[in-house]
């Protein structure tokens, strides 16, 4: 249907979105899942995040978004450096134990330190270690850029572990099946 101006109608009506629904239609988008690791020494902490993207090649610049009450958000802000480790299919516990408010401790982890002195989970797929560029306000969250200034892939051939639909899981070994997207 149209309306007389030949502008076609919306096939349903707009009604407010709650926070509950937003989540059910973002949980339907497929994310990677990794822990953000911040600090040094007795302050170092981590949590799992899947709010991360990269954003620019050149500059190598990445972002992640945290929720105000992160107990990592004041860590990354005094610090300013931090270690996106991407989970491999396998760390399916350790995402939930870096999920749960009473985190996971680093001293229990697996782990080596970037070269700016900040925790690398040790058995991670892959990591990046940043150095902060930005912070930006976004509602219940801030929106953190940062400057790839070390990575590494120390599980070449591991699967991630993905989320979906507020599950975690490996996954599977499509590989073969699907065409790489370029990014143009």
């Amino acid at each position: 249907m149209r309306t007389p101006a030949g502008i076609p109608l919306p096939l349903h009506e707009a009604v407010p979105v709650d926070a509950k629904a937003l989540r059910g239609v973002c949980g339907h988008f497929v994310t990677g899942v990794t822990v953000v690791t911040s600090g040094l020494a007795g302050t170092a902490c981590g949590t799992t995040v899947n709010s991360f993207t990269s954003v620019s090649l050149e500059p190598p610049l990445v972002l992640f978004c945290l929720h105000n009450q992160s107990r990592l958000r004041p860590v990354v802000e005094n610090c300013g450096v931090y270690v996106v480790n991407f989970l491999a299919g396998r760390q399916k516990r350790l995402a939930w134990a870096f999920a749960e408010r009473d985190t996971a401790d680093l001293r229990d982890v697996a782990h080596h330190h970037a070269s700016t002195g900040v925790p690398v989970l040790s058995e991670a797929l892959a990591f990046l270690s940043c150095r902060l560029v930005d912070r930006f306000e976004g509602g219940d969250h801030a929106i953190f850029l940062g400057e790839v200034v070390e990575l590494g892939l120390p599980s070449r051939h591991a699967e991630p572990l993905i989320f979906f639909r507020g599950s975690l899981s490996a996954l599977e070994d499509e590989q073969d099946r699907c065409s790489p997207i370029f990014d143009g």
